[in-house]
């Protein structure tokens, strides 16, 4: 019976530690695949914005969050997905977009103020951008010229209905004066006549356009609105994708190495205990990315440093636990008991540690921005992820292991025959 029961308990194991194995290594690639790259690890655009208060109007608030939805509103135009647009402090505008095909293009969107104007020849604002419903660029049937479409709102076409039939109606008294200028920021794109009255809400950009793509962008700046505020770029940063994709596979050799050589030291240190606690490593490994990757959160290289930083914290928790069963075993518990007190009185040392830092990293989630921010999450996800795999699949592996004869044998747990009191030596 005793024979036959040994050899259940390993079958148990050898399946739970052989799904392990396969589910760690088929699921390790294709998590990081599938995970969303960041700037420094894809390559793109880092723009650093401030906007500029004037005598007349000091930023509030309420500009900088119109201001936020603009430039998401253009960046949307130039089809990035997961763009990283935030704020930080009172006045700056944080814009990350990685993947760009054309980082200068990107710039000059970012930055231009994009102020749509028609003005009558004595300079009278007929409508704004603030009137546009849409803008579409195509091209001219019968020139075969780019020009933009524009559909103004119930507003905007009822200003423009009722300034065109004006115009037309002063021409034909004699008055010579029937232009409708198109400015954008202050420089005049076209000067067109208004032969007549225009009801339909609806007016063509044509001419000056040297190429359809120029023509779409400027279309695309129309959609997203003019900038709430005058803007400066005070920083930009453009990172190659040759550089990111270098990053990228030195971050994934770092990966590897990290968790070999935290693996190696837990097996020759600890023996049986750390073999099993580089298996929990696997499961832990795969938790923060599968976690990462259905929040659609962001890997950056400052977030592989927290992910590693976590493996650590993850294996310390386990070193505590261990030093621990060493302990009660020295002191003459049965093995299984031994392990059961191990967990319960390393249980709050752990949760402690792990509590401190955990605020730590809400501390600089909240303060911090940008791959400061990606460092606190990975961190947090790695130490929740490090006590589920420490306390509860570790125990549950180890009641396994003590459950097949061939492992009792106490210096497969780093405790010498000599250090047990004898009356507990053979004792399971």
């Amino acid at each position: 019976m005793a024979g036959g029961k040994g050899a259940g308990g390993f079958f148990k194991l050898a399946i739970v530690l052989i799904a392990i194995l396969a589910l760690g290594i088929g699921g390790f690639q294709p998590l990081i695949r599938a995970m969303k790259l960041g700037l420094d690890l894809q390559g793109g655009v880092y723009v650093l914005l401030q906007a500029q208060s004037t005598p007349e109007h000091a930023v509030t608030s309420e500009d900088m969050a119109a201001l936020e939805r603009v430039m998401r509103d253009r960046v949307d135009q130039l089809g990035i997905a997961e763009p990283v647009i935030q704020r930080e402090g009172t006045d700056r505008l944080i814009i990350q977009l990685a993947g760009v095909s054309n980082p200068e293009e990107a710039i000059k969107m970012i930055g231009k103020t994009a102020m749509l104007e028609f003005k009558t020849s004595d300079g009278q604002v007929v409508v704004t951008g603030k009137d546009l419903k849409d803008a579409k660029a195509v091209i001219d049937q019968q020139s075969q010229e780019p020009q933009i479409t524009l559909k103004f709102n119930d507003e905007g076409t009822k200003k423009f209905a009722e300034k065109t039939q004006e115009l037309v109606n002063s021409y034909s008294r004699g008055d010579p004066k029937r232009h409708i200028a198109i400015y954008l920021d202050d420089q005049l794109l076209t000067n067109p006549h208004v032969d007549e009255a225009i009801p339909s809400g609806e007016a063509v950009i044509r001419g000056g356009f040297a190429s359809f793509e120029e023509a779409a962008n400027l279309a695309a700046l129309l959609r997203g609105g003019a900038l709430p505020v005058p803007v400066q770029i005070i920083e930009r940063r453009t990172v190659g994708p040759t550089l990111g994709a270098d990053s990228l596979a030195k971050s994934k050799t770092a990966i590897i190495v990290g968790v070999f050589l935290i693996a190696l030291f837990m097996l020759l240190v600890y023996r049986l205990p750390g073999l099993i606690a580089d298996f929990s490593l696997f499961v832990y490994t795969l938790i923060v990315l599968g976690v990462m990757w259905a929040l659609k959160a962001t890997l950056t290289l400052p977030g592989i440093a927290g992910l590693l930083l976590s493996v650590g914290m993850a294996v310390d928790a386990n070193v505590i636990i261990y030093e621990r069963l060493k302990e009660e075993l020295r002191n003459g518990k049965t093995l299984r008991a031994a392990i059961d007190a191990g967990f319960k009185r390393a249980f709050t040392t752990i949760f402690d540690s792990n509590a401190t830092t955990v605020l730590a990293a809400l501390v600089l989630y909240y303060l911090g921005s940008g791959t400061v921010r990606g460092f606190a999450v990975t961190l947090s996800l790695g130490i929740a992820a490090s006590m589920f795999t420490a306390i509860t699949l570790t125990r549950f592996l180890l009641h396994l292991v003590i459950g097949v004869p061939a492992f009792h044998k106490l210096w497969l747990y780093g405790v010498k025959e000599e250090q047990i009191p004898a009356a507990a030596r053979g004792e399971i």
